[in-house]
Order: C-alpha cells, then structure tokens, then sequence
C-alpha cells in the first residue's frame, strides 16, 4: 500500500510539473515596462537613386532595423544554432557566400547561388531567382524552414526568441508589443526585412563620384562604359545595359541569358520563374542580379557556373548556348581583346567597398 502511494504520488508530481511547464510556456510575459519610443529612419539614398519605397505596415524605423540587424547574424534561426542568414549572406562578399551553391544546417548543398543584397529594398518584382516571393517580408520567412538552408521550424524558433530576455526588449522597442505574445514569425520577418532594405549602396564607387561629378573615367574605363551602354557606332555594343540598367544596374527582370542549353521549354532542368508562375514561356528564366559590387561577389550566374568575370564576358561575346526562349540580345557581340578588357575596367568602376565595410551591416555581435 505505501509503495503504491509513494508511485502514485510520484506520477501525480510528474504530471504537475509537466504540466506547470507548460502553462509557464504558454504564459505570456508582460512588456510594458520596456519603454516604446520608436525612432523613424530616413534612409539614405545616391541622388541617382530612384524614389524608395517602402510598405506602410512595415515602416522602417532604428529599433526595428537594429532587431532585423541581430536576427539576421543569430544562428537561433537554425535547427542547430549553427547558421544564421549571414551564413549565406556576408558582407565582404556583398552580402553573397561566394561559394558556386550554399550549404545548408545538415550539410548538405543548395541548388542555386546566393543572390547579393545590395540595394534589394528596390526590387518590386518579386524575390529569390525565381520571383517565388512577392516581398521581403515572405522572402524572410522561407530560409528558415528550407531543408537545404536552416532547415529550423518556425514554432521552435519562436519559442526560443520568446525565452531570450535579449528579443524580449527588441521586440518591444521595435513593435511595441505587450507580451511575449507578440514575438511572431511575422514580426521577426519584419524585422529581417528592414535591415535588408537598409543595405543600399553607399554611393561612393567611382561610377557614382562620376555622376555627380566628383571624378573622371580613364580612357580604358570610358571606352567601356560606351560599350556597356551602346553609346556610339565607332563601337561594338556590349548589349549590356538592356538588362542591367542604370542607376541599380538591373532591370529586376526575369530573363534568360542563354546559359543553359535547351532545344525546348521542356528542357530546362531549373526552371526558374517557370516553376513559379507554371508557363513554359518561363521556363530557364531567372532574376537579373545588380552589377554593383559585381567583382566581390563571384561566382557568376545562378548556379555559380563562371568563377571569374571575363568568363562572364566571353560568355556573352561568344553569343551564349542555345537555350530556347533566350533573349534575342543575346548574340555574338564581336569584341576584341581590347574591347573586353575595356569592359571590365568598367566593371570595377562599380565597386562599392565603404557598402561592405559600413559598421552598421556588420554583425552586432562582433
């Protein structure tokens, strides 16, 4: 008899600390003693730039860029607490991995190239290199449940950021939410994706001292900016800026470059916006990346199928593979040796380093 009291008092214990545990999980923790003052951001902007928008239910302001700016670097995100979006995403690499495809928690490869996120608060049409997201704020939801990226559940990763006395108080100072409560999967989204738009160019490359004035091109540089942007006959022209145009240096289209040889729609094995919006007219489509900062973020394409950015070039002078549905500017180019040299002076003109060395992208936890 007092065995069986002892275990059945045993089991009774057991049940109720369970079940305490729980109700302390699911009871909310009061906030409202973190003060709320959120402080507007104005963002800065080249003078070339056009006009920057940005959602009225997600306006940018210090506290919630300085939120998205922690989670953005934090491996709390991941299964593992290994990876973070930084893993993908590093500054000196203008936000990109630099490597041909990224690794996710377990190891194991992606399927394409992490794009740059240089200037990506003024891309209206669509995220990823299929378009698969409409907005930042659904781009930063995906990563995080990817197998091949954090591979992480979002109610884990909630509960985590609710344990945190840390996030207790961002989160408060960003939304002003009262309890723990608040602390969501699309408040964090939010977050994330105002220090994403916060990442814009920093508008002293030499292209951009030239446009206001402030420096000349070279002989070489400017024989390559004509060529580029189809300026005059004694030239042959590049076709470049059709796709990559002035001042983002995208037309943040979808486009096939002729980089993957196919006879038919059919054929693609990637296929990009195809798979996304179902017509085979897309398929072998992919968004047209910023050639700002282009030399820090090789490899190229979004496979990472060229390692340097001449062969990026000869691939384009060369006419690229014939892909069906490729655009019809894609042909051979006729440039010479000169010519292509002369390009990629150019190229370089659009090298932003104070972009990748600005203290307020780096990780805040040194």
């Amino acid at each position: 008899m007092r065995l069986s009291f002892i275990i059945s008092l045993a089991i009774f214990s057991t049940f109720l600390s369970c079940n305490d545990e729980v109700v302390i999980e699911n009871s909310p923790i009061d906030l409202t003693h973190i003060p709320y003052t959120p402080t507007p951001f104005i963002l800065s902007v080249p003078d070339s730039f056009p006009i920057f928008e940005q959602p009225s239910d997600n306006l940018m302001t210090s506290e919630g860029i300085d939120l998205g700016r922690h989670l953005f670097y934090d491996p709390i995100l991941s299964k593992d607490s290994t990876m973070s979006c930084s893993s993908c995403h590093l500054p000196q690499g203008s936000f990109t991995d630099n490597l041909r495809v990224s690794q996710g928690v377990e190891g194991l490869p992606g399927t394409r190239s992490s794009m740059s996120l240089l200037n990506v608060g003024f891309h209206y049409n669509g995220f990823f290199w299929d378009g698969r997201s409409a907005s930042l704020e659904e781009q930063a939801l995906l990563p995080v449940e990817d197998p091949l990226e954090l591979n992480a559940e979002w109610p884990e990763v909630i509960t985590r950021l609710r344990r945190s006395e840390k996030y207790q108080e961002k989160f408060r100072s960003a939304f002003g939410i009262t309890n723990t409560n608040g602390i969501t999967r699309e408040n964090t989204a939010k977050a994330i994706a105002q220090f994403e738009r916060s990442l814009v160019s920093s508008g002293t490359s030499k292209y951009d001292k030239v446009l206001m004035g402030r420096a000349v091109f070279t002989d070489e540089e400017l024989m390559g900016v004509k060529i580029f942007f189809d300026r005059t006959p004694d030239l042959p022209d590049g076709e470049c800026f059709h796709c990559h145009s002035a001042p983002l240096l995208t037309n943040n289209e979808y486009m096939n470059n002729g980089l993957i040889p196919a006879e038919e729609f059919e054929d693609f094995t990637d296929k990009g916006l195809g798979a996304i919006t179902g017509l085979l007219i897309d398929n072998g489509k992919f968004k047209v990346p910023t050639l700002r900062n282009i030399e820090f973020s090789a490899p190229y394409m979004h496979n990472g199928q060229f390692n340097t950015l001449e062969e990026v070039i000869d691939h384009y002078n060369e006419g690229g593979k014939i892909s069906k549905g490729s655009d019809a500017l894609i042909q051979p180019l006729g440039l010479t040796e000169e010519h292509k040299a002369a390009l990629l002076a150019f190229l370089k003109t659009l090298n932003d380093e104070e972009f990748m060395t600005n203290p307020d992208y780096q990780d805040p936890n040194g």
